[in-house]
This record gives C-alpha cells, structure tokens and sequence, in this order.
C-alpha cells in the first residue's frame, strides 16, 4: 500500500470490510463493526490521508494489508 487514499476510498473500503458510519463523535467520526470503533479523519479540504495515518488506522482496526487490498 504505497500510495495516499483520498477519505472517500477509505470510508468506501471500510463499508466493504463490514464497518457502519461514518457517525459523527465529539472531535472525530468514526466507523464500527461489532465491539470495534475505529476513528476517521476529518474530512478537511480535498486532502488524501498519508499512508503512514492508514497504516495506523489499520492497525488499530485489525486489518491487514491483505484484507486491505483486497476490499
């Protein structure tokens, strides 16, 4: 996963992983699945989400690059 990943593509993938959201919190939305909670960026301007921010995302999701990949 070497490249950025605009907001929209990555509430899209989470969707296809079986995440619900995104609902709006106090400072961040966030998307669930289960018991799991994960925080999204803000949508501020039109900028993607640095891979480094998606890796961290993932990890704390659970989700590998695989599963990534392939949603």
């Amino acid at each position: 996963m070497p490249f950025n990943i605009s907001r929209r593509e990555l509430v899209r993938k989470f969707r296809s992983l079986g995440y619900l959201g995104p609902f709006s919190g106090r400072r961040h939305q966030f998307m669930i699945k289960g018991r799991k909670k994960i925080r999204i960026p803000n949508p501020h301007g039109s900028g993607d989400i640095d891979v480094s921010l998606l890796k961290e995302i993932l990890r704390q999701a659970g989700i590998s690059d695989k599963e990534w990949e392939e949603a």
